[in-house]
């Protein structure tokens, strides 16, 4: 007896085309194809291939609340919190090399939000992580900005020397620029409250202290007397 056709069954079977053939090779059609119905059988359930695309990266971030070394408070301080959490993002990203770029690339829960991290519930944890660490608002929203910046970055280089494609470029059907809609219904008050932190750009300021860190760990790693001159 045929399964019978759902959501749930045709988000896991999208998540496995994508994974297997990339994004160019996930089309409705293909979609069907795998799960041995018509394409057009797929729009009682999912609208079109952009709604499509946002179930798959909800699907791939659900992996973290599943996740049983990360932790959603920092019951042993939050260094411990953060590098649990960086982990566990990491773990997403090789799970599902091909998957990753979208959550790059998909619009966030909100526009002043930032990938990897970019559900409002993971943000709300993060940021009350921080403030319940003693961080004061700026300093939280800047520890965010700086740890999602080193985590994409970081995590993409890593997907694409394993054949991710990682460039809008290589879907010319994907929406671009879409707008994010509003904040989903939920009682995130930290998020609420840091949102003009949030907003703040200092990508210039966050480039030269992420290179400055850089420099100062390379330079640790020189032997016992040397110096860079």
């Amino acid at each position: 007896m045929r399964e019978p056709l759902s959501r749930d069954r045709i988000i896991a079977a999208a998540l496995l085309l994508l994974e297997e053939r990339g994004l160019a090779g996930l089309t409705m059609r293909e979609l069907g194809n795998s799960l041995g119905v018509e394409a057009m059988s797929l729009y009682r359930y999912v609208p079109g291939r952009e709604e499509l695309l946002d179930a798959v990266v909800e699907r791939v971030l659900e992996g973290l609340w599943s996740d049983p070394d990360v932790r959603r408070a920092p019951v042993d301080g939050w260094q411990d919190f953060m590098v649990r959490l960086a982990h566990g993002v990491r773990r997403i990203a090789l799970s599902h090399p091909q998957a990753f770029p979208l959550i790059a690339s998909r619009p966030p829960e909100a526009p002043w939000l930032r990938p990897p991290l970019r559900s409002v519930a993971w943000v709300e944890l993060f940021l009350s992580a921080l403030v319940s660490s003693g961080f004061d608002d700026r300093s939280a929203a800047d520890a965010y900005r700086s740890f999602t910046s080193f985590l994409l970055g970081t995590l993409l280089l890593e997907v694409a020397e394993s054949g991710a494609k990682i460039t809008p470029a290589d879907d010319p059907a994907l929406e671009r620029d879409r707008p994010a809609g509003p904040l989903p219904p939920g009682d995130f008050p930290t998020v609420l409250r840091l949102r003009p932190e949030l907003e703040r750009d200092d990508i210039d300021r966050e480039f030269d202290e992420a290179l400055e860190d850089l420099v100062e760990r390379i330079s640790r790693r020189l032997p016992a007397g040397r110096s860079d001159g």
